[in-house]
């Protein structure tokens, strides 16, 4: 991802996307040749001068003070996700290379405190969305249909948006997939930014631009966001429609792991069921062997009593 390139088309969509009466200008004329703002009418908007900010939108200026970056981020109307975005990616690459076969995994108490959590859902990914952990309700609960031991395993550990875009199981889980997947596009771009030379982030990008028509349409609108909490619905295969609260939280040993979590209203049908999957989760982790338990829809829950 060459930040030039990434800069020029960033700006441009964000001036698209705005129109000259929104932000206090009149607009001559009827016809116009591009949507949104102007060049000129974004200069004049940022107090700097056409030239200027033809050569930065161009990527011919990589070293914007951060003055006119935050007059810029003013006057698009950026959030507080796309500002830092802008900020990441209109200066010269400064981050380290990362190791190309460094196999990242969650620190010990990071995997003992999700162990813990019997009956909340919970999955430790990495900024690239690679899962790095999960505990047993986390697997069961978003991919049941895989091996729980996949994480610990290089070239098996599954990536949530590779599942999202890719995985027929993960995309039927997800009732409302367009916005989960517009979610998950707009922090790949922001991860993007924070991580310009991370080659395997790159190479991801570069597999689902290739293999996922949608993905490659969302990616080119360039989102951004850094979606750490709200609410997702489900319909499991082995115990159906789930309605939950999701949070991401930020782990204290930096690299940008975070770890995910899902609850239900206490009392309602959502819970009911997430407390019927943590059984099976829990007996699928107990079972002995593989004559105890079922699968539904390729989802392998072991030492279960639950049904479809």
């Amino acid at each position: 991802m060459e930040k030039p390139v990434e800069l020029s088309d960033f700006l441009r969509t964000r001036r698209a996307r705005l129109q000259p009466e929104e932000v206090g200008l009149v607009a001559y004329g009827a016809r116009r040749r591009v949507p949104g703002l102007r060049r000129e009418e974004l200069a004049q908007l940022a107090g700097v001068s056409v030239t200027y900010y033809t050569r930065l939108e161009q990527g011919q200026s990589l070293n914007a003070s951060d003055e006119v970056l935050d007059a810029l981020a003013r006057a698009l109307r950026l959030s507080p996700d796309e500002h830092a975005h802008l900020r990441n990616i209109a200066r010269p690459g400064r981050a380290r290379p990362r190791p190309a076969d460094r196999f990242e995994r969650a620190r010990a108490g990071t995997r003992q405190l999700i162990a813990a959590m019997r009956e909340v859902p919970a999955v430790v990914v990495g900024h690239r969305n690679e899962v790095l952990a999960w505990n047993p309700l986390g697997h069961a609960l978003l991919a049941g249909h895989l091996d729980p031991a996949a994480p610990d395993h290089r070239g098996e550990r599954p990536n949530l948006s590779r599942m999202l875009f890719l995985d027929p199981h993960t995309r039927e889980l997800y009732r409302r997939w367009e916005e989960e997947a517009r979610a998950n596009v707009a922090y790949l771009r922001l991860t993007a930014g924070r991580h310009p030379d991370d080659r395997e982030l790159a190479a991801l990008v570069g597999e689902l631009s290739m293999n996922s028509p949608e993905f490659a349409a969302l990616w080119a609108r360039h989102p951004v966001n850094d979606c750490l909490f709200g609410s997702k619905e489900l319909h499991h295969p082995v115990v159906g429609r789930l309605e939950l609260a999701f949070e991401a939280m930020p782990l204290p040993e930096g690299g940008g792991h975070r770890m995910l979590l899902y609850s239900a209203e206490p009392g309602s049908a959502s819970d009911a069921a997430l407390r019927l999957l943590a059984g099976a989760a829990a007996g699928a982790a107990g079972a002995a062997g593989p004559d105890c338990g079922i699968t539904v829809d390729g989802w392998e829950l072991p030492g279960s009593s639950v049904n479809r």
